[in-house]
């Protein structure tokens, strides 16, 4: 229902068609939201401008400012708001050797959604964000953004069956309490290293 899920099917397409012209072998590794950090803290998100959930939260809770919002309370969920999958960076890092050792033994072109299965709303990543920071996290509720889908969860049977993928961070305040560390490691991100 926008550009940025349109482009993923465009690129599978590409990819399939690579392997039907010219025997190009390829794994498609759909991602589901990529959150968290490395679990020393030394590597975390940091883009510019960012527009994570979670890093935007646990900016907010550093610097106080009160400046974090929530994009639309009337979505067709439990509690109004988006409801998305949050899968952990280094587990998908996992599922990564995973793929190339599958494609190297099976030499076959396959498709694997990566994700827990488990949906959180926006509401209830903040309620984490909360109870993994200790901090009273004030936000605002702004308008619902264009193309945003009211819920994204994973069905990732088929890469825990097939890849023999096991996510280690399948609880939200585990993934947050990744995020966290990096995020007080270094507030301003990659300027502080």
């Amino acid at each position: 229902i926008n550009p940025y899920g349109e482009t993923k099917v465009m690129m599978e397409m590409i990819m399939h068609w690579a392997d039907k012209a010219d025997g190009i072998k390829s794994i498609a590794l759909r991602y589901f939201n990529v959150a968290g950090a490395s679990s020393d803290g030394k590597i975390g998100e940091d883009h510019h401008p960012e527009t994570h959930l979670i890093p935007n939260i646990l900016r907010s809770a550093i610097s106080g400012d009160g400046k974090f919002t929530i994009f639309g309370d009337d979505y067709n969920t439990k509690d109004g708001t988006n409801v998305r999958d949050y899968v952990q960076v280094e587990d998908l890092i996992d599922a990564h050797i995973l793929a190339l050792k599958h494609l190297m033994q099976t030499n076959k072109s396959d498709v694997f959604n990566l994700g827990t299965a488990h949906g959180y709303s926006n509401l209830e990543i903040l309620k984490s964000a909360k109870k993994v920071t200790g901090i009273d996290i004030p936000y605002t509720m702004g308008p619902r953004r264009g193309g945003d889908p009211d819920s994204l969860v994973a069905d990732s049977t088929k890469a825990r069956t097939v890849l023999g993928w096991k996510p280690k961070h399948e609880n939200v305040d585990t993934v947050i309490a990744t995020a966290w560390k990096w995020h007080k490691n270094y507030p301003n991100g990659y300027a502080d290293i």
